[in-house]
């Protein structure tokens, strides 16, 4: 049984969302990437329901690693307006690495929080 690369990544994704759950206090990061664009969502699966969101849709820019770091900051940007500090990263059955890498670690860098430990020891700084 042989599956294409558009059928193994929906396998994996599938496997991943098995472990992954947003809640309201924790809310999963979903990262979208398609050939044209980069979509982020901030996703409460308890409530079913979106809680922030940004896209590379109006940007008519190129789907590449600079627009990622700023899809990155712009996604930190929309989740610390909405309250959320600390998120778990649904990767959506992509490798972290490239687009994905780059959105993650720019909104780390922009304040998110993706582990608890790093969420404690900000906290411990101010």
């Amino acid at each position: 049984m042989s599956f294409n690369r558009k059928e193994q990544r929906a396998l994996r994704h599938k496997r991943l969302r098995q472990r992954i759950k947003g809640t309201a206090a924790r809310p999963r990061m979903a990262i979208c990437i398609s050939n044209k664009h980069m979509y982020v969502q901030f996703v409460d699966d308890d409530a079913m329901r979106t809680l922030a969101a940004t896209t590379t849709l109006n940007a008519g820019k190129a789907c590449n690693i600079e627009t990622a770091k700023l899809v990155g900051e712009q996604a930190a940007g929309a989740a610390i307006a909405k309250g959320i500090s600390l998120v778990v990263v649904d990767r959506g059955g992509h490798k972290y690495h490239g687009r994905v890498k780059q959105i993650v670690e720019s909104a780390i860098a922009a304040g998110l929080r993706i582990t608890e430990k790093t969420a404690k020891a900000a906290e411990e700084t101010k």
